[in-house]
Parts: structure tokens; sequence; C-alpha cells
């Protein structure tokens, strides 16, 4: 089993290989899951390729390859056009794929499961997985998990005030906006995507 720090070095670098057609140095591996430290990057890299994930190739620069073209199937879905979501329109077979990796896995993303019906006016629904990118600040109107008082983390639209307060708002018209104090409230991060099962 990898760790959650493996995990993220192994999809850091199919995104890599995916966007730039060869591999990343380790400089860039480090920087592109949030360390600093070359050599820590090195031993994520060889418990990669002894856990069997991916190939060290010696004697070349970036020598890194992903083992198994397999692998990178079970992460991404057949694009097959697009489908209109008013009148219907033919769905048109293309080539493309989806990669899964690049809405779900990232440096500095976790999943969090939606209580409660807050934000039920941007299709937010209780049940709901949304994908979060850890970080301390957002720009106004982005949706935050706001940690408030180090106690209560809560899902909402962020306002700064005039005041220098800020202001949290529910997308629910029944609900109404929450205003602190602005070193009452810690941004933990944003909202990147959301996840819904049907079946």
């Amino acid at each position: 089993m990898l760790t959650a720090t493996q995990h993220k070095t192994l999809a850091f670098i199919r995104r890599y290989l995916k966007r730039q057609g060869y591999a990343p140095s380790l400089i860039e591996i480090a920087e592109g899951i949030g360390i600093t430290s070359k050599g820590t990057a090195h031993r994520h890299v060889q418990a990669l390729a002894e856990a069997g994930r991916i190939r060290l190739i010696t004697g070349r620069k970036r020598g890194i390859e992903l083992i198994d073209a397999q692998e990178e199937s079970k992460l991404s879905l057949p694009l097959l056009g697009a489908i209109a979501a008013g009148q219907p329109i033919e769905a048109i077979t293309g080539q493309d794929r989806l990669d899964l990796t690049d809405y779900l896995l990232g440096p500095n993303r976790y999943a969090l499961q939606v209580k409660g019906d807050s934000m039920t006016g941007i299709g937010i629904l209780d049940g709901d997985l949304v994908i979060i990118e850890r970080c301390d600040t957002a720009d106004d109107n982005a949706i935050v998990v706001a940690l408030i008082d180090d106690e209560e983390a809560t899902l909402k639209r962020l306002r700064r005030l005039k005041s220098g307060r800020i202001k949290l708002i529910a997308e629910n018209p029944d609900i109404p906006p929450m205003i602190y104090a602005a070193k009452r409230v810690r941004i933990q991060g944003v909202l990147v995507c959301q996840l819904r099962q049907y079946r």
C-alpha cells in the first residue's frame, strides 16, 4: 500500500508526463507535492519503484516511466463528446479520455462529505463529496472550507466586508449569512469539484 504522499507523488508524475511528454526532475517533483527536500522526493520515487508503480531507468536524465498503461486507464474514462441538458443532441464519439487525476488528485487536495443543505442553491447536496485544495487564503466569492474559532468547519461562500469582518454565505435563502471578526475565521481550502453517486 502506498502512503498518501506517495499517491500524491505518483499523481504528480502522471500529470507531468501527460502534459510535458517527459518525466519531471526530483526538484520539480518536490515542488509539485509541496515539499522542499530533493532527498525526500527521491525517497518517495524509490518507494514507488519498489511498489511496482514506476520504472527507474538508470543513466537517463528524467528516467521515470509509468509501469503499466492499464494503470492509466483505471484513472481515466473515455470522453465521448458533449450532450445537451435541454433539447436532445447526438452524443459524438471522440478519442479523448477524461483524466480523473486532474480533478481528484494533486498536491494539497482532500475530500470531505457534505452534511446539511446550506449549499443546495449551487447544487451541492447533503451526502455529496467535495474535493478541496488546501490553502490558507481565497478570493472573494470563492467556496471555501472555513474554520470558525478553531472549532467548527463549514463550507460557505467567502465575502470580505469593508469593515474587515468576514461574511460566510450559505447558498440557501433559508439560512442567513454568518459574519465574524476576521481573526475568528481561518481558511482551510477552496472547492475544486464535487462528486455525487447515483447508483
